[in-house]
């Protein structure tokens, strides 16, 4: 196989968002009529067309999400199908971080696509609002959750909190060369380690999604997978780059280990670094069937069009299910029940999802 990978798709990739490199030579932007650099290719952007692969695993992201929060309170499931307690790693684990990377993949491009229609401080502003929007939301759930006695332990920093936190520290560094991006992500991921060891561990054990001090390493993740989403998606470069760091990220996470446990509670470096080769392998392979072979998923790829929009509604219908106090109907379900209700809940959500797609409307902040 070529490792140059100039294939059609990651260059119809290019074409559709207008993506260049960083550092565009001057001769390129000369020819393109644009001024060199990040502004010759916000200039240059057009309006994109949806990357199959992406969709579908924004998809895949969030129907395992679905899954697994209702999984997490039936007791008859089995304990590799929930999150590990603390020290380990479970299938669960890994589907925030593939969350996380396919929000790194389109984070730069979405925002030069900014740049070129509003321009740098409006583009700014775009983004610094939609991640405010995305950690109040997760706080007004969090309340809810409380108020409807679904969370008598205290406040729940949840998924979208962390999201929202991590995305505005991302923010002022997604414009930096790949190299200082990297340095940043990894300062930024052993910085938080140390605070974790040293002063942080009994708090982000006890919060939900390790609360507040979490969203440093998952920030720290986001950072690393536009890196990644730069070295997939550049044409410049040979694939043989985006293989070596997905697998450097996964045995430099495994080496780690011996130190820092992997640990999702504690999104321990070594956590973050195994999830996150392990996110970008499996997005390789969702981009080789989707867009190389052409065999695709509508489901899937409906399901990816409107993320933040059928994770919202699929919190309202667990609501359904996790609300009647009868451990019968929820907890101590019996396996036909289960079977039930979980079609009931993906049934509902991939219909919604079709009409959405029927219908060409996609939610967005």
């Amino acid at each position: 196989m070529d490792t140059s990978d100039r294939s059609p798709a990651r260059h119809r990739w290019r074409d559709h968002v207008g993506y260049r490199r960083h550092r565009l030579a001057d001769g390129a932007a000369a020819r393109s009529g644009s001024q060199p650099g990040i502004a010759a290719a916000a200039t240059a952007l057009k309006l994109p067309s949806r990357l199959e692969s992406v969709d579908h695993l924004r998809g895949l992201a969030i129907l395992l999400v679905a899954l697994a929060n209702y999984l997490a309170s039936v007791r008859l499931v089995p304990a590799w199908l929930k999150h590990a307690p603390d020290i380990g790693l479970t299938v669960v684990d890994l589907i925030a971080p593939l969350f996380i990377f396919a929000i790194g993949l389109t984070y730069g491009f979405s925002l030069r696509r900014r740049i070129s229609r509003d321009g740098w401080g409006k583009a700014v502003k775009h983004f610094v609002r939609r991640f405010l929007v995305l950690a109040g939301l997760g706080t007004l759930i969090g309340a809810g959750e409380i108020l409807l006695g679904l969370n008598p332990g205290g406040y729940n920093w949840g998924v979208l909190q962390a999201i929202g936190v991590a995305g505005l520290l991302t923010l002022p560094v997604i414009r930096l060369p790949v190299l200082p991006r990297v340095g940043a992500g990894l300062a930024l991921l052993v910085g938080y380690q140390v605070l974790l060891d040293r002063y942080w561990l009994q708090a982000v054990l006890q919060s939900p999604h390790s609360g507040l001090p979490g969203a440093l390493s998952w920030a720290a993740m986001l950072i690393l997978a536009t890196v990644l989403a730069d070295l997939f998606f550049d044409p410049s470069q040979p694939h043989a780059a985006y293989v070596l760091v997905t697998t450097l990220a996964v045995v430099a996470g495994i080496g780690l280990s011996v130190w820092v446990p992997i640990s999702k509670n504690r999104v321990s470096a070594s956590y973050v670094l195994v999830s996150l080769g392990i996110s970008s392998a499996l997005f390789s392979l969702v981009h080789l069937f989707a867009n190389h072979l052409h065999l695709r998923l509508p489901l899937l790829s409906a399901w990816g069009k409107n993320p933040l929009l059928l994770y919202l509604l699929h919190l309202l219908l667990l609501g359904f299910v996790a609300l009647p106090a009868i451990p019968q109907w929820y907890s101590d379900a019996p396996l036909w029940l289960i079977v039930l209700q979980i079609a009931a809940l993906i049934g509902g959500l991939s219909w919604v999802a079709w009409r959405l797609q029927a219908r060409g409307t996609i939610f967005s902040l």
